[in-house]
């Protein structure tokens, strides 16, 4: 067992720079961009949802296999879109006083494996902890200090390797969204997420109603593919926004909400399609500084506000994909994230 006595010696920043907006002083900058447009967000999830319903019945009936496939990409890609939606009004960025977005994201969530109360709960434990050392994976994969990863069982250290490694990420459609946001928390306590259980059923539902009515070609390429390349997408840009070379993590006494949002969450340099498909969670310094702002505002506020113009970046560069993954144990004495080779 890990010895919990240890206190992670982490990197104290200032809290106030001079003629730099910081703290409760940059969130209330963030405000006006808080601000929806009903009608933009309609538009937004309306054109998102739509063209995900004919990107996936194309890849289930087109007569070609080449074309399926494109399908079946640009069903994942959509996929990921429509959860950055599903993700902005869990947040309550957008349509939250809307019944009926409510019942089209609860469909969403049901058929798409992601179960609001198992999610909501996760997710907000995670923002709550950003950039905090934790061996447990809760709502974020485990982030463990160098001296901690010293003192670790063979065991600990074992399930530490398996949280992070590249397959565990790529095979987000069971390791993530069916395991660990469906499935275990339903074991855990049946009575509060029988929504886990609706999920399931949903969507094992959908692949068996093709596969018997429409044949395996059907169900492959209109749910197990795109949802096989849209959770690996999905679970790899939320790793290496949390998980990156230059990641930053503050002291316990250090630690506030605001610094944590700047310094332990990234900003992924995307083109501007990508940026469309991922529904521009490459901001994710900025939403996890003020999550109340919808997706479509996000560049828009990094535009009007200088504070937030000089980010810790990654990208979806092979190189930097590297560097996400060999980024596994932050190192208290040298102030940055290292790999397990470097922690002998």
């Amino acid at each position: 067992m890990l010895d919990h006595a240890i206190v992670p010696r982490t990197l104290d920043m200032p809290e106030h720079s001079a003629g730099i907006r910081v703290g409760k002083d940059l969130l209330k900058a963030t405000l006006p961009f808080a601000i929806e447009s009903v009608a933009t967000s309609w538009w937004q999830v309306g054109l998102t949802f739509l063209l995900l319903i004919a990107a996936l019945m194309g890849a289930g009936f087109a007569t070609e296999w080449p074309l399926r496939v494109l399908f079946s990409c640009l069903g994942a890609l959509m996929i990921v879109r429509a959860f950055i939606t599903y993700h902005d009004f869990m947040h309550g960025a957008l349509l939250r006083d809307s019944r009926l977005a409510a019942w089209i994201f609860q469909i969403y969530a049901a058929f798409g494996l992601a179960p609001s109360r198992s999610w909501k709960q996760s997710h907000n434990y995670h923002h709550g902890h950003i950039g905090q050392v934790s061996a447990d994976s809760i709502g974020a994969f485990p982030l463990m200090t160098v001296q901690m990863w010293r003192v670790a069982t063979p065991a600990a250290r074992l399930r530490y390797r398996i949280e992070r490694h590249p397959l565990t990420v790529l095979a987000g459609y069971l390791t993530i969204f069916l395991l660990n946001i469906c499935l275990l928390p339903l074991l855990r306590d049946p009575k509060r997420h029988w929504d886990s259980a609706l999920s399931l059923l949903a969507h094992g539902g959908l692949i068996g109603v093709l596969w018997v009515y429409g044949g395996f070609d059907v169900a492959f390429f209109a749910v197990l593919l795109p949802m096989t390349i849209a959770a690996a997408l999905g679970s790899y840009l939320f790793f290496a926004q949390h998980s990156f070379k230059r990641m930053i993590i503050l002291s316990p006494e250090a630690w506030t909400f605001y610094r944590a949002a700047l310094m332990s969450s990234s900003y992924m340099r995307l083109n501007k399609i990508l940026q469309w498909f991922t529904g521009n969670i490459g901001y994710h310094h900025i939403h996890h500084l003020n999550v109340r702002i919808p997706f479509y505002r996000l560049p828009e506020a990094m535009a009007a506000i200088p504070e937030l113009q000089s980010p810790i970046t990654t990208s979806l560069a092979p190189r930097e994909i590297i560097n996400c993954f060999r980024s596994s144990l932050w190192d208290e004495d040298r102030q940055r994230m290292v790999a397990y080779s470097d922690a002998k």
